[in-house]
């Protein structure tokens, strides 16, 4: 059936898909481009379900605008990314849902507004912003220093965000599907604000380190009362002011600058400074060199940048290979925060939420997985 070949492109782009692996499947995709032939009606439903498109938008007459639904802070973006993805805009809808869900859930059992979100303003000076977010989540040095490592660090950080009531979802993927793969080159993650259900997206394609940093500068937009997407990383230092401020409050809590500058060895080579400061704060060495450069023991930014590089490439060469599998209840408890889980499946039980929309939100197919889930979580039949 006849479809506007700017719609079959328009679909191609937004699915994040290559042209080659979709004409493999769909041999006569060129000339269904280049309106020498058209799909059949089936041709066309599958061809929607490869590129997660709804079908209807193939009988629009031009490519629909999608805005995104939040406000865009990202800085930098390739031409090709400014284009928001279905998976970022899926991501973002199946994430706004499931806050929600949560808002009346949270409505229901009383649940008190948050002190921290909206609590602060971009002129409150940078260290006191940051205390009072280490302070609300009960992310101290002390804490830090219970565990052995950074990546361990990261697990006390997001428990500590959860137990004030932000939700924390942590996901490479779009749902859970695996093979729409979210990009960190298009986004690192972003902050839904709300008072009662506060929510924190963080592409778990990226790094650890990387992760580690979008919570902080996700919490700081929180703490102003905004939703935000962002596309944070230690190394950027933004021209966006409400940007600039959230990268430097996320630094400062993650790495305090006086406690930084009292740890400080003017003689000591960088590389056994940052190996030696990333283990007494426990986060990366990146955003070590961050905290290097701010203080002053990297003296210009070009020095940085070759310190960076360097880093990163050896963390590279280091990073262990992606687990195939693992256990798909812890997993699913980080996709779709622990906190919202909980009180998911003790609103299905208690039968204030159908068993077909909890399936639906934590993305479930089989009673026997809710029900194993249940039991996992401390529910008893």
């Amino acid at each position: 059936m006849p479809v506007a070949p700017e719609i079959l492109n328009w679909a191609v782009e937004r699915s994040g898909r290559e042209p080659e692996a979709l004409e493999r499947r769909f041999p006569k995709l060129h000339a269904w481009l280049r309106a020498e032939s058209a799909p059949t009606l089936k041709q066309l439903q599958q061809f929607a379900e490869a590129t997660y498109t709804p079908f209807g938008s193939f009988f629009l007459p031009a490519p629909p605008a999608e805005p995104l639904p939040i406000p865009d802070f990202r800085s930098g973006q390739p031409a090709r990314l400014r284009q928001p993805s279905g998976n970022l805009l899926d991501t973002i809808y199946l994430c706004q849902t499931r806050q929600t869900w949560f808002q009346e859930f949270a409505r229901e059992e009383g649940i008190a507004p948050i002190a921290l979100i909206g609590s602060l303003t971009a002129e409150m000076p940078v260290e006191n912003a940051a205390r009072s977010i280490r302070d609300a989540i009960h992310f101290d040095l002390n804490r830090r220093r219970e565990v052995r490592t950074w990546a361990e660090a990261l697990s006390l950080f997001i428990h500590g965000s959860e137990e004030t009531g932000i939700l924390v979802m942590v996901s490479g993927v779009v749902g859970n599907n695996t093979h729409r793969k979210l990009d960190p080159a298009e986004f690192r993650g972003f902050a839904l604000a709300d008072p009662a259900a506060p929510l924190i997206f963080i592409n778990g394609a990226d790094s650890k380190s990387g992760q580690m940093f979008t919570l902080a500068h996700e919490l700081a937009h929180l703490a102003l009362g905004e939703s935000a997407l962002s596309n944070a990383e230690a190394s950027t230092f933004p021209d966006q002011r409400t940007e600039r401020w959230c990268d430097q409050v996320a630094a400062e809590i993650l790495v305090p600058m006086a406690d930084f500058r009292r740890e400080l060895n003017a003689v000591e080579p960088l590389n056994e400074a940052t190996a030696r400061l990333a283990r007494v704060f426990k986060v990366s060495t990146l955003v070590i060199l961050r905290r290097l450069f701010e203080a002053g023991a990297i003296r210009n930014r070009e020095t940085f940048w070759q310190a960076w590089r360097a880093e990163s490439d050896r963390l590279q060469e280091i990073v262990p290979a992606a687990a195939t599998g693992g256990d798909f209840y812890r997993t699913l408890g980080a996709r779709v925060s622990r906190r919202f889980e909980y009180a998911l499946v003790s609103s299905a039980l208690a039968g204030r939420t159908s068993f077909t929309e909890a399936f639906r939100l934590l993305g479930c197919k089989r009673i026997a997985t809710f029900d194993n889930l249940a039991q996992r979580l401390g529910f008893t039949a």
